[in-house]
């Protein structure tokens, strides 16, 4: 009896912990896996009120029935701290208050096509201003006196045609009709196949009705403001070769009474971003005389209101200017700058002093660490700015200032129920000396949880896109991912990037690949150095300008176990006549005709080199990728296969150039990008061979 006694007592206490073991084996990872981007929220587009006292923001967020990056409009209020829900039962973006600050235009859904709805916040209710098609409309502007709005929408043209078809009998399959295209451009990365027409300027009242079309033509125009209540701004290129000078563009005066439209601009360059000041006597607008550069930085201008008295502000000023706002007294503007692989915002007087308000903007590039963000000001004596506030170990938040560049306030926690919980990856600078000329290339490394500097970790080397662009010290999914399965992940800013002055980025001018090619080796052997990585466990990839850097790098190097080559350039001469921005490739980038001087565009064309590769090499595309289509990746796949080299061809289905536009694309990206690297690791090899 006894014995049977300590018998079922034994089994009784093995039943109840068998919930706290079952419960321990099914707790979650602490690690940042790959169900974790479902879990990830992050603020863009903080709008200020008139008055200061709220900010409307987009709170961003991985809907895992849809698999999109979905958006809802929030508000905060800044005396309280109030923190609210206004527009969450639909996809809402774009939120614009009203001059007197008492009603909200954004930019939605109805689940049949797009909308611009007007939200009074005095009694909650919204409406819609219009119908639209399947177009929609963009950039909407509110007039002055908040009596009307100013939007671009695209319109349809007639499609070229040289015969007409037979009618069918009723109840035949035919083949549908032919498709004619005579336009330089047409097709564009996230657009498809595109069709004849072009976007136009429209007004609407902001009682609703029919939106009028004020401008017409085949140019495309955009980048509104309003000069007065009766006349707008925009930009674009009306000249009848436009398809020939892609970065070309004017500012243009549209006078709604006679729809009327004038250049203000008139030099060879872009003028584009016209933003009037608060006494309508001033123009504030941003370009550059063009000299057939691949990178040339834009400037900022003032001009009278007629368009005369041109002058430059803030000429010796070593950074591009970026998206521009009038300080509410007419005395200033507070312009976005790339700043050294952070955004800040800089305050610059009409003398064209420049001081640094605010840094760390950005944090809104959820996939890989772009220098991403934006800001908005208030009105009133002591205006506020609104601004995405950027973290390493978190997404963007909404954050505030005193445009004096005090009281600096950091108003959300939109991921306080997940990343706090999660072993997330440390992050570190680095500045390290180019081994081609000496000059500082600035990096960022993330370490895994368990890390120490004992030379066994595996490194990723992720390279950016571009590559006129900027990484930043903040956070990405991609980055975090890889971190948490125990890769050294670094990545840097290497010649080229943008952020560090016009001559920086200048330095690859028809020489891409190129030198860009030591800074990262540099950095790779700083990593060696230190012992934070394992030199025989060594991975590259990169997406875009990344993708051929990492192509080349396999042309140049073995150092590395495997790499993955995303959405990459494999060769110029197709990147020139096929790509959707085939005309810039050719007249601003190699600057040369391929027909005339193919070996211009060979020579920095990885397919030229294909018979050099070893590494074990991925080839990664969006199957809707128009920007470095499919082609380009499957030219370098197929030599390789031809000669014998180990790779594999990964297609994402309906995926743009922007494959993490949608959080199952993020995914399969980087758990595909790891296990091609897991395959050929040293170091697992040998596990496997020991087992």
């Amino acid at each position: 009896m006894k014995q049977r006694l300590l018998a079922m007592a034994a089994v009784a206490a093995l039943m109840s912990a068998a919930p706290a073991l079952a419960q321990e084996d099914e707790a979650p990872s602490k690690r940042f896996t790959a169900e974790r981007v479902f879990d990830m929220e992050y603020a863009t587009d903080p709008q200020i009120s008139p008055d200061g006292k709220t900010v409307v923001y987009v709170r961003r967020a991985m809907d895992k029935m849809t698999d999109r990056d979905t958006g809802s409009l929030w508000s905060i209020d800044l005396d309280s701290g109030a923190h609210r829900p206004l527009v969450t039962d639909v996809p809402a973006s774009r939120p614009r208050w009203s001059p007197d600050g008492s009603r909200i235009l954004y930019s939605s859904s109805n689940g049949k096509g797009p909308e611009m709805r007007l939200l009074y916040l005095d009694s909650g209710r919204s409406f819609s201003l219009a119908q639209f098609t399947e177009e929609g409309p963009g950039g909407a502007v509110w007039s002055p006196d908040g009596k009307q709005v100013a939007f671009s929408m695209f319109v349809k043209s007639e499609t070229p045609s040289f015969a007409k078809p037979p009618t069918p009998p009723e109840g035949a399959k035919w083949n549908a009709g032919v498709k004619v295209i005579d336009s330089l451009v047409f097709r564009f990365d996230g657009a498809g196949y595109l069709e004849n027409g072009a976007e136009q300027v429209f007004v609407l009242t902001v009682d609703g009705g029919t939106p009028r079309q004020v401008t017409f033509g085949d140019a495309d125009l955009g980048g509104i403001d309003w000069l007065d209540n009766d006349t707008l701004l925009a930009t674009g290129n009306l000249a009848e070769d436009s398809d020939l000078d892609p970065i070309e563009s004017e500012i243009y005066k549209i006078e709604l009474a006679g729809n009327s439209i004038s250049p203000l601009t008139s030099r060879d360059g872009p003028d584009l971003g016209p933003v009037v000041s608060p006494d309508g006597k001033t123009i504030a607008f941003r370009g550059y005389d063009d000299h057939l550069k691949a990178y040339e930085q834009a400037n900022l201008y003032l001009m009278d209101a007629d368009g005369g008295n041109v002058r430059e502000l803030a000429a010796d000023f070593p950074l591009e200017f970026g998206s521009i706002a009038w300080a509410p007294d007419g005395k200033s503007l507070l312009a976005l700058c790339e700043d050294h692989g952070v955004l800040s915002v800089y305050n610059v007087d009409l003398g064209g002093k420049v001081s640094q308000v605010v840094t760390n903007v950005g944090g809104t590039s959820i996939g890989r660490p772009y220098g991403d963000g934006s800001f908005s000001v208030s009105e009133g004596r002591r205006p506020v700015i609104a601004y995405t506030a950027g973290f390493s170990d978190r997404p963007a938040e909404v954050a505030t200032i005193g445009a004096n560049g005090r009281d600096n306030k950091v108003l959300t926690e939109l991921n306080a129920d997940v990343l706090p919980f999660l072993d997330m990856a440390k992050v570190e600078e680095l500045h390290v000396a180019s081994s081609a000329d000496g000059r500082e290339i600035e990096a960022w490394v993330a370490l895994p949880p368990d890390f120490k500097a004992d030379g066994s970790f595996p490194m990723i080397m992720e390279i950016h896109g571009g590559p006129f662009a900027m990484y930043s010290p903040f956070f990405g999914s991609e980055i975090q991912r890889y971190a948490a399965e125990g890769y050294v992940t670094v990545w840097t800013n290497p010649r080229g990037s943008t952020g560090y002055g016009e001559e920086f980025a200048q330095l690859i001018d028809r020489n891409y690949p190129g030198n860009d090619y030591d800074d990262l080796m540099s950095v790779v052997d700083d990593l060696v150095t230190k012992d934070y990585v394992d030199e025989e466990r060594l991975f590259v990839t990169g997406g875009s300008g990344g993708g051929i850097l990492t192509a080349w790098i396999v042309t140049k190097t073995d150092r590395f176990a495997a790499a993955a080559s995303v959405k990459p350039v494999i060769n110029w001469m197709t990147m020139a006549l096929a790509g959707d921005i085939a005309q810039f490739a050719r007249r601003h980038w190699i600057r040369e005709d391929p027909w005339s001087n193919p070996e211009a565009f060979l020579k920095f064309s990885p397919i030229r080199y294909v018979d050099k590769v070893v590494t074990p090499t991925m080839l990664m595309v969006g199957e809707e990728d128009w920007r470095t289509p499919a082609w380009e990746a499957e030219q370098f796949y197929t030599a390789l296969k031809m000669n014998g080299v180990d790779t594999v061809y990964v297609r994402i289905p309906d995926s743009p150039h922007y494959i993490a536009s949608r959080p199952s694309r993020l995914i399969a990206k980087t758990d595909n990008i790891m296990g091609w690297f897991a395959k050929y690791d040293p170091a697992k090899k040998k596990d496997e061979a020991e087992d």
